[in-house]
């Protein structure tokens, strides 16, 4: 079954995101100072070309018989779990992210056009994490199993109407001109043993950004499969703030259904 949320077009641009992973014995980013900036002590990051992606994500070019034992999509294909629920994500009339949701864990899943040439999450990190700092919360860089990260602790309202924190992992992926991020919450964002099944889903993930003339970060359009069956829900229209590319954080925990169960 499947339902929707719907969000705005700005909603749309705030859950743009970017990744980079590493090649064997690289950095996944170089920094360079100029002038006004090696005097304050700062460095700026340099974009890299992406690197080698062995375990995934993958590009359609690079997987035989992609739709076998993934939920095609359109534009990305992902892999199926036993006992999943599989939500989308609604800007105007186009679905933007899909959210795997296993348990007490999730991991929204949302691609976008990506320079031939460079890599962006290094660049798209460092604007995560500002708008995460504006908002009051804590972010920390990490190389993590999917390469490097950052584990936040975000500023939420909880339904009782008191302030708390959500943890959250942002992880990233460039691939030849897309790149995948994804937003693990829940137990997975805290928990190893949770997370591993969500980080599988994310390396299993087949892009398929399509020919046509694409502006870098925005979103790969996709589309419900023939056979869904959309679960009816009333319609809500939210607004998210902080990072534009923070998106779907607050809303991971429980969200609008779109689901399918394998």
């Amino acid at each position: 079954m499947f339902g929707r949320r719907r969000k705005g077009r700005a909603d749309a641009e705030k859950t743009a995101g970017a990744a980079e992973p590493l090649a064997d014995g690289v950095d996944s980013e170089e920094f360079e100072s100029d002038g006004a900036a090696e005097e304050n002590g700062e460095q700026r990051r340099v974009s890299l070309p992406p690197a080698p992606r062995p375990d995934g994500p993958w590009d359609i070019s690079e997987v035989r018989n992609a739709e076998e034992g993934r939920v095609d999509l359109g534009g990305i294909l992902v892999p199926g779990v036993e006992g999943m629920e599989l939500r989308v994500e609604v800007a105007g009339d186009s679905i933007v992210a899909a959210t795997v949701v296993l348990r007490d864990s999730a991991v929204q899943l949302q691609a976008f056009a990506a320079p031939k040439n460079e890599g962006i999450w290094g660049e798209v990190r460092s604007e995560i994490a500002g708008g995460i700092t504006q908002q009051g919360g804590v972010v920390d860089e990490v190389e993590g199993p999917l390469g490097w990260e950052l584990r936040a602790q975000v500023p939420v309202q909880l339904p009782d109407g008191a302030n708390g924190v959500q943890l959250v992992r942002f992880v990233g992926v460039d691939g030849p001109r897309w790149f995948l991020r994804g937003v693990i919450s829940g137990q997975g964002a805290v928990q190893p043993e949770a997370a591993g099944v969500l980080e599988q889903v994310f390396r299993d993930t087949v892009v398929l950004r399509g020919e046509g003339p694409m502006a870098p970060r925005d979103p790969i359009v996709l589309k419900l499969p023939d056979d869904a069956q959309m679960v009816p829900e009333g319609v809500q229209q939210e607004q998210a703030e902080g990072s534009r590319f923070a998106g779907g954080v607050d809303r991971l925990q429980r969200g609008p259904e779109i689901s399918e169960i394998r």
